[in-house]
Order: structure tokens, then sequence, then C-alpha cells
């Protein structure tokens, strides 16, 4: 009987044991999958967005933060980069997708390395195979343009980023290009509208932006002003974790009243991958992944 009684208490401590064993696999499982998910907080999650009003002053404190932060931190990017404008002559052109990759002016502590830009147009149709390759510090600082169509593919281009022919249809110079340019307007455009009481400000948490939990913040002006540029509402999607301003959208009044507010412009980045290792082959005409003909 005493040795039956003493292979049932050490059944029971077995029994014991083995629980006290998965109950720690459980919960170790359980803390992996929680710290899993707390590894990517800038993914879309199941919260609600949040809106609430904020000040231009508040706007601009991030502004100039995230500015602060891109220095030294952001060498190089690429992303599929989304634009529309409307030209100085009035005119609102197609959107326009393309590949883009960018060396920031802010790399290696700099605020003032040379810019460099690639691009390939991927829409419309009519610009899709369309290359360009600017740097500051290239080919004179002339813009190197690879274009489509029989004829014009079989020479490279070579055009003033400034000039008639690089800015038909363009508001912006390729120059102001990026994402670090998206902060300083932002910071440019906040300062003149700082003590406007014409303008309120909203901020919204948790905005779906690219599989991405972001912030937006909208602007919105009461009655038009004599600035540059004005406009009825901006749109601004940040990254608050990268400290990026993904996408910057305006738009202008409305041609009669109750109508659809006309596009400004409208500037969006997806698919950013930061500080991938750019090199001058990235920026060289005559790199074989590209078609630019030969010099």
């Amino acid at each position: 009987m005493q040795s039956t009684s003493r292979q049932y208490r050490w059944i029971i401590a077995l029994v014991a044991i083995a629980l006290i064993a998965i109950g720690i696999f459980l919960r170790d499982r359980q803390t992996g999958v929680a710290m899993t998910e707390k590894a990517a907080p800038t993914r879309v999650d199941s919260q609600e967005p949040a809106v609430g009003e904020v000040t231009m002053a508040d706007v601009l404190e991030m502004a100039r933060a995230a500015r602060q932060h891109l220095t030294g931190t952001l060498d190089d990017y690429t992303a599929r980069f989304v634009k529309q404008e409307m030209d100085r002559a009035g005119v609102v052109g197609p959107e326009e997708e393309m590949k883009i990759k960018v060396q920031t002016r802010v790399r290696g502590d700099r605020e003032d390395a040379p810019l460099r830009v690639y691009l390939r147009f991927l829409e419309p149709e009519s610009l899709k195979g369309r290359e360009v390759i600017w740097a500051e510090d290239l080919y004179d600082g002339k813009m190197a343009v690879h274009e489509v169509g029989l004829l014009l593919s079989l020479k490279t281009l070579w055009l003033d980023p400034e000039g008639i022919i690089a800015m038909q249809g363009q508001r912006y110079p390729i120059t102001h290009i990026g994402l670090v340019g998206l902060v300083d307007q932002l910071i440019e455009r906040g300062e003149k509208d700082v003590d406007d009481p014409n303008v309120s400000v909203t901020l919204t948490d948790n905005h779906s932006y690219d599989g991405l939990s972001t912030q937006l913040i909208r602007v919105r002006r009461a009655q038009p002003s004599s600035e540059p540029d004005d406009f009825s509402l901006a749109e601004i999607v940040i990254d608050p974790e990268r400290q990026l301003v993904l996408s910057f959208r305006s738009f202008g009044w409305p041609g009669e009243e109750g109508g659809p507010p006309p596009i400004l412009e409208s500037y969006s980045y997806y698919e950013v991958e930061t500080n991938v290792g750019l090199t001058d082959a990235d920026f060289d005409t005559g790199n074989p992944e590209y078609q630019f003909p030969a010099l």
C-alpha cells in the first residue's frame, strides 16, 4: 500500500510539472506574439481613427522636429512616387506614377550633400519607360532624359532643369523633388499661416495609408488669401515612426459655390524603403539596367 501511495504521489507530481511547463510555454508564446506585433507599430491596427483639433504652431513643431530628425538619418531611399499638378498656366496635368531613387542633401550628417534623383515613369501609358537622372554634382547640373517614342528614344536629351522644355507642364523643377523637400515646404507654408485666424487644423491619428498607421493633418482656410499658391484645403500624411511626410495635397477654391475644389498639387510616396545603400551607379546613364542611349 505504501508503495502504491508513493507511486500516486509521483504521478501527481509529474502531472503538476507538466501543467506548469505547458503554462510557461503558452505564456511565452503569447509574449512572443505581442513582441512581434510591437516590432511594426506603423502597420495598420484595429484602432479607429481619432480626430482632434490642433494649431498651426503644433504642426510647425512636428515639422521642425521631423526635419531635424532626417539630418543624418535619411541618406537615401526608393519609392513609388505619384504626382499630379496644376501648372503655372492653370492646366491640371494627368496623374503620373514613377519609380524614384534619391540620395538626399542631408546624408552623412550634412545639409549640403549633392541631391541625386533617378526617375522611371510607369504611368500614364504615353510616358511609360521615360527615364530621368538629375544630380547637383553630375553632368554639369543638366538633366539627362531618355524619352519614349521611336525617334526621341535614340538620343539622350540634356536639359536645363529649370528651362522652358524641362518645366513644360510642371509646377516645380526637379530640384525641389523629394521627401526632405516636402518637410521644408510644410515648414515654409506653416510659418506663413501660423498666426492666420482664418486657418483651422485637425490631426487624425491611426489614419490608414499604404498599409501603415499614420497621422493625417488637414489644414482648412476659411477665405482666400493673397499668398501665392493659395489653397482652400491641404492634406498632409506623416509616418510618425520614421518622421517622414509621405503625402502632400492641396486644393484651390471652387469655381462656383458647392463645386469641387481643383487640385493644385499632389505628391504621394508609397512603398518607401529608406537607407538602401544607393551608389554612383544608380545615377549613371551608363547603368546597364537603364535604357539611356550610349553617349
